[in-house]
């Protein structure tokens, strides 16, 4: 058990820093809703499956469906360009 929490720390790690890096913000959108499933997968195995159901709903399908409708919305997915 201890192998598949540290396993799902390390995807949230990585989805976490890929928000942040990434230049596509729909990427970044799919990236939060890995951070969420994720979490979902340590609250399975703390024994709360209330809280890792309400976690995968809310964080990953709702918020993770309303942030790619409203970058549809704007005409926005690429993202910005850095003119460094």
């Amino acid at each position: 058990m201890i192998w598949l929490t540290a396993l799902s720390v390390l995807v949230m790690a990585a989805a976490a820093i890929a928000v942040v890096r990434l230049g596509n913000l729909m990427a970044a959108v799919v990236a939060s809703s890995v951070v969420s499933l994720a979490l979902s997968v340590v609250f399975v195995i703390l024994r709360a499956p209330d809280v890792a159901m309400t976690e995968a709903v809310v964080g990953a399908g709702l918020s993770g469906v309303l942030l790619a409708m409203t970058l549809r919305k704007l005409g926005n997915e690429e993202g910005v360009d850095d003119e460094d």
